[in-house]
């Protein structure tokens, strides 16, 4: 498939309808993939008029989508986690299917991530002819190998934001395009630590000498953006910030937390509350969202396993990666994978450039030697760096553009007949 050009797009037969894109975005990750692609599509001069609809974030709303359902049905993670939703899942996914068969017929569906919900809609879609394109592959490289099967079936085009997988989709006949991951661009090639920690103490009020300053050692600390993973991590990470307050008395030691959604600011504060009756003097700091001024701002990182790890490593961040699921889940997951590492950084690198302390490993002892470790060793830490730094280049990529043109392409192959429908 050819790419479009924005400025050389074709036009459409003024007769025709006006282009309809389906979309859906599964949890708050995926509305911050998708949210760029809705912002260039809107800029190709013939996918003026575009409607675009399905299940979205506030950032896909923000530029012009409508969704039907709430994203957070979807927003799940985890087998035993998804169990308890799956009733809702399967209802709206019903509903999803017959709109889209039905009056919200659309030119291209779009999958973004969300693969246990998305494929599922892509194989009903594709069966009839309606072109089904996916944003971000499912980890078939590091469990679950068996679905490229269905994924063969249920989609046109994969999309892909590793640059290793294209190679994958290609042995198994199913075209594919590197689009790069958008964090690489969004995020510079070279942080500005300093002016991180100006933005932080703007927001927390800390001021030295009339000046907006945060100083000293600072420690960025994620527990997750979903209920679940606060309920099982969070508290491990909040022990694990008193063993190092106790390791590192008499510095002038901070730690940050940015709190992902509101609905999580609650149980956070309990836990905090919790630690500073204990450790009064303790500096733990709860700021709503800036996980990228956090992560700027940070000497070390401490960070549960998800996308924040590669927004940890773009900020070319020393970090320890750790995770907690219920044991079920975990036992499930063993089975399935094959690759010795979970954490993205790791992933990317090929190779334990960054420690993982997961399931019983994930003790407060262990997770602050191993943050330790970092800040004794800022030789590793330079060459950690560098790692890093080739790694931001190699995804650095237009991927809001090159989504946008795969989508306006197969829109417009679809109008002139390069893609039947039935």
């Amino acid at each position: 498939m050819t790419l479009l050009q924005p400025q050389r797009a074709a036009s459409f037969d003024n007769g025709n309808a006006l282009p309809k894109l389906a979309c859906v975005a599964g949890e708050p990750s995926g509305d911050l993939l998708a949210a760029p692609v809705l912002n260039a599509l809107n800029q190709i001069p013939d996918m003026a008029g575009l409607e675009v609809y399905g299940i979205g974030g506030p950032r896909m709303q923000a530029q012009g989508m409508r969704s039907d359902w709430p994203m957070e049905t979807l927003s799940v993670r985890g087998y035993v986690e998804a169990i308890k939703q799956l009733p809702a899942i399967l209802k709206l996914r019903k509903e999803l299917i017959a709109k889209l068969l039905g009056d919200g017929r659309p030119d291209v569906f779009l999958g973004v991530d969300a693969p246990d919900f998305n494929l599922g809609v892509e194989l009903q879609l594709r069966k009839v002819g309606i072109p089904t394109l996916h944003l971000v592959s499912p980890s078939i490289w590091a469990w679950r190998a068996g679905r490229i099967k269905k994924i063969a079936q249920a989609v046109d085009r994969m999309l892909c934001i590793f640059p290793f997988e294209t190679e994958i989709y290609d042995r198994a006949g199913v075209a594919s395009t590197y689009v790069g991951h958008p964090l690489a661009s969004e995020i510079p090639l070279e942080p500005n630590t300093p002016q991180a920690r100006e933005k932080i103490a703007q927001a927390l009020h800390l001021a030295r000498d009339g000046k907006d300053c945060l100083e000293g050692l600072v420690i960025a600390v994620l527990p997750g953006s979903r209920s679940s993973e606060i309920e099982l991590i969070a508290p491990v990470f909040f022990e694990t910030m008193q063993l190092l307050a106790k390791k590192l008395e008499g510095q002038n030691l901070h730690f940050l937390i940015p709190v992902a959604t509101q609905r999580l600011r609650a149980p956070l504060e309990a836990l905090l509350k919790v630690t500073q009756n204990q450790f009064p003097d303790i500096q733990i700091h709860l700021l709503d969202g800036m996980a990228d001024e956090v992560l700027e701002a940070s000497d070390v990182v401490l960070i549960a396993s998800g996308t924040a790890t590669l927004q940890a490593a773009l900020w070319k961040k020393p970090m320890v990666i750790s995770y907690k699921v219920p044991w079920l889940t975990a036992q499930i997951m063993k089975r399935q994978g094959y690759l010795p590492y979970v954490g993205l950084p790791n992933i990317l690198c090929g190779d334990f450039v960054v420690p993982e302390l997961l399931q019983n490993d994930a003790t407060p002892e262990k997770l602050s030697a191993a943050i330790l470790d970092w800040l004794n060793h800022p030789s590793k830490v330079a060459q950690l760096k560098e790692r890093f730094a080739k790694m931001h280049e190699t995804l650095r990529r237009p991927t809001g553009l090159l989504v946008a043109q795969a989508v306006a392409q197969t829109i417009m192959d679809r109008r002139v007949g390069r893609i039947s429908s039935s």
